[in-house]
């Protein structure tokens, strides 16, 4: 089975290339629903987060308290790295598990940090969405119904897209012009 990792910054429409493989019976891993499940269910995790931030009542009812590990994680960078090295592993043992289940010549884990996570040497090919700026930017105000300068700070935040095509083995364009179909077929080609 290939394995593909599907990322691209944030509006490049990493999520509707996901649906669209997923239409053509690609099975997709979705990572951010995926590690927000495993915060809940994962001893490893729950126990690791505890001991990590000191916050006795990060779970209340057994669910995390995404409001106070919030607090945590922006306090600092390595607050938010520490938290990083309990919540990666586990998704990537558990994507490791998830994908071995699958009976299909290909599969995807979707991630938006796939590379900066440190999820390539899980897959065999790496694959990012782009598209223009103006048209992410554009795309995240609609839907985030937001502001142009918030979605430029969030944009800035994330590795560039230069770098992630750089990285990529496939690059698919979501420009509203080029074929997505046409690109998808190719890729599984």
């Amino acid at each position: 089975m290939v394995r593909i990792g599907l990322t691209g910054g944030i509006g490049c429409g990493k999520s509707y290339v996901a649906k669209l493989l997923n239409k053509r019976g690609v099975p997709v891993y979705d990572s951010d629903t995926e590690a927000k499940q495993l915060s809940n269910t994962s001893k490893f995790i729950c126990d690791g987060l505890v001991a990590l931030t000191g916050i006795e009542n990060l779970y209340a009812d057994g669910m995390l308290n995404r409001k106070l590990l919030a607090e945590y994680l922006f306090a600092s960078k390595e607050n938010a790295r520490n938290v990083e090295k309990i919540i990666h592993p586990a998704v990537k043992a558990d994507f490791a598990r998830w994908a071995e289940s699958q009976n299909t010549p290909f599969c995807v884990i979707e991630s938006a940090i796939l590379i900066e996570s440190g999820f390539t040497d899980t897959v065999d090919y790496v694959v990012v969405v782009d598209a223009p700026l103006d048209l992410r930017i554009n795309r995240c105000v609609e839907r985030d119904s937001t502001t142009k300068e918030k979605v430029l700070e969030r944009i800035s935040a994330q590795m560039s897209q230069e770098e992630k095509c750089r990285i990529a083995d496939y690059v698919i364009f979501n420009d509203n012009v080029s074929d997505l179909d046409k690109q998808i077929d190719d890729l599984l080609e």
